[in-house]
């Protein structure tokens, strides 16, 4: 996804309140269903990171403890197979959180990297009470590895 602004804290990513999260999940296609109040809890048990170009998120073979939301810069995924850019909107780790393994590739910010950080627990729980979300990931997980093995896209 590309174009997307988190207008409501884009002057001081520090100032934002969990109000202002919210709304900037609220904008993002995996999130857009849930209702004001779990996005406010979202925000308040995730944390909010910022990386600069060059450095690691997560590693290969680390030990998977969070899923990441890119609200802002962009990220490259360094794997074989499997390198890509992420940018805003996009999000990574969730492989390793559904089925409790390693981290399968590393993650580095190619340049300002603002993400929302959520752990294994809060994203489970998500999964667990919104089928939709757990839809949508599902079906990213499959068209990912339709992408790998080099299949058409599912119709």
């Amino acid at each position: 996804m590309t174009g997307f602004e988190p207008l409501a804290v884009s002057q001081d990513w520090n100032k934002a309140t969990s109000r202002d999260w919210a709304s900037v999940l609220a904008e993002l296609p995996l999130f857009s269903r849930l209702g004001t109040r779990r996005l406010r809890k979202l925000a308040q048990e995730g944390t909010f990171a910022e990386f600069a170009p060059g450095d690691t998120v997560v590693l290969t073979g680390a030990p998977a403890d969070s899923f990441f939301v890119i609200l802002s810069g962009k990220a490259q995924v360094r794997g074989k197979p499997g390198a890509r850019t992420l940018s805003t909107g996009d999000y990574f780790g969730e492989m390793a959180l559904v089925d409790g393994g390693r981290r399968s590739a590393t993650v580095v910010a190619t340049d300002e990297l603002h993400v929302l950080r959520l752990p294994r627990q809060t994203f489970m729980d998500l999964l667990d009470g919104d089928a939709g979300v757990a839809h949508t990931i599902v079906r990213e997980l499959g068209a990912r590895v339709r992408r790998l093995e080099g299949l058409p896209k599912a119709g």
